[in-house]
């Protein structure tokens, strides 16, 4: 039986159960919060609230969440290990990888591939390596090993930095076998850039990869395309309604449905206990923007104009189970 890792542990696949796809703990900015605590607070009181939260997630019957949380989204294990301990009715699937849309980070700049002209040779690139031992041997000593792999590609497109990320998750899946979530931009089309670096060139099955934030856009023809490619659409920001609405995401969920997607598609809502990314005085600006979310109103919402109960645990029980054993069925 394939194993999933968690923070507690390793996980049959077959036990996952409920599982959402796309969830943070906590989005943070490292060096704001070490020299500018103030707005973070006590560390006590931060675990204790993400407990409260979490578990009141788990009393809605979600036995699993992904975290894609990895370098460039402030990613600490250690805090993310002491929750998950008191919480040991949901598992928590940690991550790892670089979150960039543009440039690696400064670290990476004058190093592996950085270093090809200047040495006239080929440099290993050393993010694999990294990528490889987080799962492989666990994360920064905690003994917590990753469970996916994650990059981003946003609406600036292509960057240099953005492919190089991207290619060194693609050789560290093909080194472990652990599946990939990529953050995307449906609207400006970045799901078939994935597809033409990760899988055309660099030889990953589109069902082993989850084009992130997929919901973003209502261009159902589009997703149709990407879900016929192979890959898994993450439905993942319910609740998110900058530029969107509540019933413009769960209308397209319903096509998609309709459509007959259901096995291509996972459903999260990308919320986090705190995420300093975003003033903590516009969060009462987004009160459906939190992990309860999607069992309280979107489910409702779409089972009422179509969507079967089968449907519903394809998309949050069976394509995880399936996508972590890579036992997803051909498009």
């Amino acid at each position: 039986m394939t194993t999933v890792s968690t923070v507690l542990g390793e996980v049959g696949a077959a036990d996952l159960g409920r599982t959402y796809m796309h969830e943070h703990v906590f989005i943070l900015t490292p060096d704001i919060q070490q020299d500018f605590p103030q707005e973070w607070g006590d560390e006590d009181e931060r675990v204790a609230d993400a407990v409260t939260r979490l578990r009141a997630l788990a009393g809605q019957g979600v036995r699993t969440v992904v975290d894609p949380t990895v370098i460039g989204l402030g990613r600490y294990l250690p805090r993310i290990r002491r929750i998950a301990e008191q919480v040991p009715e949901l598992n928590i699937v940690a991550a790892t990888g670089i979150y960039t849309y543009d440039s690696v980070p400064r670290y990476f700049r004058y190093r592996g591939p950085a270093l090809n002209e200047a040495l006239g040779t080929e440099v290993p690139d050393p993010m694999v390596d990294m990528f490889v031992a987080d799962i492989t041997e666990g994360i920064a000593g905690t003994g917590v090993r990753a469970g996916m792999l994650k990059c981003a590609i946003d609406e600036e497109g292509l960057r240099s930095g953005v492919e190089r990320v991207m290619r060194a998750v693609a050789r560290a899946h093909h080194e472990t076998g652990v599946p990939i979530t990529v953050h995307t931009h449906p609207g400006s089309g970045t799901g078939l850039l994935v597809k033409q670096v990760m899988c055309d060139q660099e030889g990953v099955d589109p069902a082993r990869i989850v084009l992130g934030h997929s919901g973003d856009t209502t261009d159902t023809d589009h997703l149709s395309e990407l879900a016929d490619a192979g890959f898994v659409l993450g439905m993942d920001r319910f609740g998110l309604n900058f530029d969107t609405t509540f019933e413009a995401r769960a209308d397209t969920l319903v096509e998609m449905c309709r459509r007959g997607y259901a096995e291509r598609m996972v459903l999260s809502q990308d919320a986090a206990c705190f995420n300093d990314w975003i003033d903590p005085n516009v969060m009462a600006f987004l009160p459906q923007w939190n992990y309860l979310h999607l069992g309280e109103e979107v489910l409702p919402y779409v089972q009422e104009r179509g969507v079967t109960e089968e449907q519903v645990h394809t998309m949050l029980v069976d394509t995880p189970r399936a996508f972590f054993e890579g036992a997803l069925p051909k498009p």
